[in-house]
């Protein structure tokens, strides 16, 4: 578990996290209908490395790619493709990962190729608001389960399947460290929050329920029952008065 204090090893950390939200938006403004999968991947991984940082998920565990693509009831983890185009009503969802200088940061967003049904619009919208939720529990003295309570309150009564399988976690050192931050729990339990922690925080949540699987590739994990599902996450840093989103341009 990183914690990250020292002005010069925040700065870099920081430089990371707006990469990241650069190579996002930029890899956002180009989805569209006809587009592939491996063209938004090109585009993230160029602007990275324009950047000055390095794709981290890109050979990480043997991941072939700088962006993960998962579209429509794929969860996380979608492998980018030449052969896998965007069509009108799909959502997909947008990952990326990025190591500037050793210090790592994740950021995610799930957008819609043009015109999409209403259930899947509500769904982004309210996968969007359950991570700010979730953002604005973070304080140094508080626990991780404050974090968990506070996506799950937001989620359930709207009748979302959330993917308990799947979880945020930490980072800042490496592309995942501890603790484990699960998107269902109770306020006041799991591990306290310290100043300088670093985490990512990623609802995943689904229009069905929240049994999920992976496919033969190895990578990506679909709703078992074939809903839709939305993926958001940002990168913050754990502070005295809340918390700071490291991933923002």
């Amino acid at each position: 578990m990183a914690i990250i204090t020292a002005p010069a090893e925040v700065a870099k950390l920081r430089q990371s996290g707006r990469i990241a939200a650069q190579a996002l938006q930029a890899v956002v403004r180009a989805v569209r209908p006809g587009v592939s999968t491996a063209e938004l991947n090109t585009m993230a991984e160029s602007t990275i490395s324009k950047l000055g940082g390095r794709p981290s998920f890109k050979g990480f565990a043997e991941y072939p790619t700088g962006l993960c693509t998962s579209i429509n009831d794929e969860v996380v983890h979608g492998i980018p493709s030449d052969n896998r185009r965007l069509r009108v009503g799909d959502i997909i969802g947008l990952d990326i990962g990025v190591d500037y200088r050793g210090f790592f940061t994740d950021h995610a967003v799930t957008v819609a190729v043009g015109q999409v049904t209403p259930p899947r619009q509500r769904l982004l919208h309210d996968t969007a608001a359950a991570l700010h939720l979730g953002i604005t529990a973070v304080k140094a003295g508080r626990r991780v389960g404050d974090i968990s309570a506070a996506i799950e309150s937001h989620l359930r009564p709207r009748g979302y399947g959330i993917v308990t399988q799947l979880t945020g976690h930490g980072l800042g050192r490496a592309v995942h460290e501890p603790p484990i931050i699960p998107n269902v729990g109770q306020a006041d339990r799991g591990p306290q929050l310290v100043a300088g922690m670093v985490l990512a925080i990623e609802p995943m949540v689904t229009l069905g329920g929240s049994a999920v699987e992976t496919l033969t590739d190895g990578w990506t994990i679909i709703t078992s029952d074939r809903q839709p599902a939305a993926h958001f996450e940002h990168t913050v840093m754990v502070t005295g008065r809340g918390c700071d989103i490291l991933t923002t341009a």
